[in-house]
C-alpha cells in the first residue's frame, strides 16, 4: 500500500470522503486520490517521492508554476509582519487598484475569500441593484456551491452524478433558470417571459471540461442584457488573468457589468474579488443597501501574493502568446499522437487553458455534447497517463491548465506519455 493510500484512509477517518472539496476525489475516475508534499515549477512531488507533470496547477491558479521565487519572499516579508488584523492594510488597495487598471469593466472591486462567496454576492448585489429575483445560468457551468447556483452546474456534481445538490430548497431554486450553454435563442425565450436581474456565466465554460463560446454568443448576452435591462455577469474565477492579462472579456472583447475572480488574484492563497460598474458596486455595504461581509476578506498575505502575480503577468507583453503556443504544442500533440492508433479525440483552447474530449465531433459546444463523449475512455487514459508521471484532472469535466514553467522537454515528455497510452488502449 502506497503513502498516499495510507494517509487517504485516514483522512476518511476525519474528513467526508477524505477530501476537503470533491474535484480532489477520483470518484470520477476511480481509485484513491494521491497526496503531494511539494511542487516546484510544472511539477508536483507525492508522499511517495514520485515527481509528475501537474496539468491542474492548483485548478488553474499556479499560473507561473509552483514555488514561484518572487512570489514566495514578497509573501515572507509580508508574514513577518503578521497573519491579519481584521482591518485595512495597503496592500488590499494596491491590489484592488491593479484588478481595476488590468480589467476595464471594472472600476470598484470588493475582495472576499473564495470564488463561491464572490458569485452569490454578485448575484445578491445584481438582484438589489435591479429590485427583481429571478437569475439566467447555463447548463454545465459552475457558479460555487451557494444554493441557487447548484442546478447543472458542471464540475464535481457532474462527476458526482448529481445534476442538482441535495439540501436546496425548491423555493429557491424557483428563481434560477439554466439553459443551454451557446444557444443565445433560448436566452431571448426567456427574457420575453421572465422578470431577470442577472444573467451568469463562465466566458469559457471550465467545469464541464472546457467549452468555447461560439462566436456570436457572449456578444449576444450583452446585446440581450442592454435590451432587457438584465445585469450581465461574467464568472471569470478560472479565466480571469489565466487566458489574458484582461481575462476572457479582454480576450473576446465583450463588457460585462460585472465579473467575478478568484483563483490566480490570490497568487495560488485562498481568495475571491467581485467588481464592476461604479454605479452597480456603489450599492454594497456600507455604501448602498445590499449587505456583504466577510471577517478575513483581504486578507494581507493573499493580497501580497496576488499582487505579486499579476505585476510579473502584466510586465511581459508576450505572457499570453507564449502560454497559448504551448498550449497548442501540447494538445496538437496529444491529438497526432491519438490520430495514429485511431483514436477520436479533438481539443478546445484559450490562453493556458485546454480541454480534451474522447468524441468524434469536430466541436463540443454544450454540455448535452460533453456528456455523449466517451467518459469511460478517458478514465483509462487517465489512469494510463498517471503512471507515465502526467497529473491531469480526475475527471472528463475539468478543464486543464499550462504554466509558463512547463518546458518544451516537460511538454514532449507528456506528448510520447500520451502515445504510450494510445498504444496501451488500442491492444
Amino acid at each position: 500500500m502506497s503513502q498516499s493510500d495510507i494517509l487517504f484512509n485516514q483522512a476518511k477517518k476525519y474528513i467526508p470522503g477524505g477530501v476537503n472539496s470533491p474535484v480532489r476525489a477520483f470518484n470520477g475516475v476511480g481509485g484513491n486520490s494521491i497526496f503531494f508534499e511539494s511542487g516546484k515549477g510544472a511539477h508536483l512531488l507525492s508522499v511517495d517521492g514520485k515527481k509528475y507533470i501537474d496539468y491542474v496547477t492548483s485548478w488553474g491558479a499556479m499560473i507561473l508554476g509552483h514555488s514561484n521565487p518572487y512570489i514566495i519572499d514578497q509573501v515572507k516579508a509580508t508574514l513577518e509582519k503578521g497573519l491579519g488584523f481584521g482591518s485595512p492594510t495597503k496592500i488590499e488597495t494596491l491590489l484592488a487598484e491593479k484588478i481595476c487598471e488590468l480589467m476595464p469593466s471594472i472600476e470598484l472591486v470588493r475582495m472576499v475569500n473564495s470564488g463561491t462567496e464572490a458569485t452569490m454576492s454578485a448575484i445578491r448585489l445584481a438582484r438589489g441593484y435591479t429590485n427583481k429575483d429571478k437569475i439566467i445560468k447555463f447548463d454545465g457551468c459552475y457558479h460555487g456551491h451557494s444554493d441557487s447556483l447548484l442546478i447543472k452546474s458542471g464540475s464535481g456534481t457532474l462527476t458526482s452524478g448529481i445534476p442538482t445538490s441535495k439540501g436546496v430548497p425548491k423555493a429557491i431554486i424557483e428563481n434560477t433558470i439554466s439553459l443551454e450553454y451557446n444557444n443565445i435563442s433560448q436566452v431571448y425565450q426567456a427574457l420575453k417571459n421572465e422578470d431577470v436581474a442577472c444573467i451568469i456565466v463562465e466566458p469559457i465554460a471550465g467545469n464541464m471540461n472546457c467549452v468555447l463560446p461560439i462566436d456570436g454568443f457572449l456578444q449576444g448576452l450583452r446585446k440581450a442584457c442592454d435590451e432587457y435591462g438584465v445585469v450581465l455577469i461574467f464568472d471569470e474565477v478560472m479565466t480571469g488573468f489565466r487566458v489574458d492579462i484582461g481575462g476572457a472579456q479582454t480576450y473576446y472583447q465583450v463588457k460585462p457589468d460585472l465579473t467575478t475572480l478568484g483563483k490566480i488574484i490570490g497568487g495560488g492563497l485562498p481568495v475571491g474579488a467581485f467588481g464592476g460598474k461604479r454605479e452597480i458596486m456603489e450599492f454594497i455595504a456600507p455604501m448602498g443597501p445590499v449587505y456583504q461581509a466577510g471577517t478575513l476578506s483581504g486578507n494581507p498575505i493573499s493580497m501580497t501574493a496576488g499582487l505579486a502575480m499579476l505585476n510579473i503577468l502584466s510586465a511581459d507583453n508576450n505572457f499570453y502568446k507564449n502560454l497559448s503556443i504551448k498550449t497548442n504544442q501540447l494538445t496538437s500533440g496529444i491529438i497526432s499522437q491519438a490520430n495514429k492508433y485511431g483514436i477520436d479525440i479533438m481539443a478546445n483552447t484559450a490562453g493556458g487553458m485546454f480541454g480534451l474530449f474522447f468524441t468524434e465531433l469536430d466541436q463540443v459546444t454544450n454540455l448535452n455534447q460533453v456528456e455523449k463523449c466517451d467518459i469511460e475512455l478517458f478514465k483509462k487514459f487517465f489512469h494510463l497517463m498517471l503512471k507515465e508521471g502526467i497529473y491531469m484532472a480526475p475527471s472528463a469535466y475539468e478543464a486543464g491548465f499550462i504554466t509558463s514553467m512547463h518546458s518544451d522537454e516537460d511538454i514532449d515528455f507528456t506528448i510520447n506519455a500520451a502515445k504510450a497510452a494510445f498504444a496501451s488502449l488500442k491492444k
